[in-house]
C-alpha cells in the first residue's frame, strides 16, 4: 500500500459503496460540515477494498482516514463530527450531527 493509495498529507478519504446507507449517511455528514474529503467508490474500484481492509483491519464500510492518520470504520454521527471538529477540517460549519 503506498501513500496515494490511502490519504495524501492533510486529505481525509472515505472509501464506500452508493448501496451502503452508513456510506451515504458519512458523506451527508461531510457535506453537511463543510469539511472536504475525498470518496474512494469501491464498486468502481474494487481493488481499494484491499486497500480500505488493510487501514481498518476489516471488511466493513464505510472506513474513513482523515489527515493525522487515524481511521473511524461505521462511525455515528457525533463520532466523525467529533473528529472533524478535533481536527479543524471544516472552520465555518455548523457540527450538529
Amino acid at each position: 500500500m503506498t501513500e496515494t493509495e490511502t490519504s495524501p498529507a492533510g486529505e481525509t478519504v472515505i472509501f464506500g459503496a452508493d448501496w451502503c446507507r452508513d456510506c451515504r449517511r458519512a458523506k451527508l455528514v461531510f457535506d453537511r460540515s463543510g469539511a472536504p474529503y475525498r470518496y474512494v467508490d469501491l464498486v468502481a474500484d474494487p481493488a481499494a477494498a484491499d486497500v480500505a481492509k488493510d487501514i481498518s483491519g476489516r471488511t466493513n464500510i464505510p472506513v474513513i482516514l482523515y489527515p493525522d492518520r487515524s481511521h473511524q470504520v461505521e462511525p455515528s454521527n457525533a463520532d466523525m463530527l467529533a473528529k472533524i471538529a478535533e481536527l479543524g477540517l471544516a472552520p465555518t460549519a455548523e457540527l450538529d450531527g
